[in-house]
């Protein structure tokens, strides 16, 4: 009887779907660690379809808005609400450039890569980005490899 019972857990176990994860991104004046100001953190994060991305809005002023242009194609827009904490399902793989709008030229933007399928990556590295925005993604590319 233990056997049978050990034999349906094991097999049970082994059908379960994978769980989708949630990943926290907080949004920030400072980096705590360094001199950078207005930052995504982690500014790099790697999920698989059907996970989700919370940003929190641990300081005030900032959002979340995918750059047009650096997102897997038939993306639809998506911006949130200043202040506001937002969470987004990812489901297209791929990478997704995103930015907090009113900091976007100082440099406030993050990668998400989706299913470790960047098939975009040549797209979202060729186009031009503002001022430290463009900066600060050339080396988050190489550390990308």
């Amino acid at each position: 009887m233990l056997k049978t019972t050990i034999a349906i857990l094991a097999s049970a176990a082994i059908a379960a779907p994978a769980l989708a994860t949630d990943v926290s991104i907080e949004m920030l004046n400072k980096h705590p660690d360094s001199k950078e100001r207005n930052v995504f953190l982690p500014a790099v994060v790697e999920i698989q379809p059907g996970d989700a991305v919370t940003w929190l809005s641990v300081d005030k002023g900032h959002n979340v808005e995918f750059v047009r242009g650096a997102v897997p194609d038939e993306v639809a827009p998506f911006r949130s609400k200043l202040n506001m904490d937002v969470t987004y399902t990812f489901e297209k793989p791929g990478m997704y450039v995103y930015k907090c709008t009113p900091h976007y030229g100082l440099g406030m933007v993050g990668i998400i890569i989706v299913a470790n399928d960047p098939e975009n990556l040549e797209a979202v590295k060729s186009k031009r980005y503002p001022g430290k925005a463009g900066q600060r993604l050339k080396q988050l590319f190489e550390k990308l490899g």
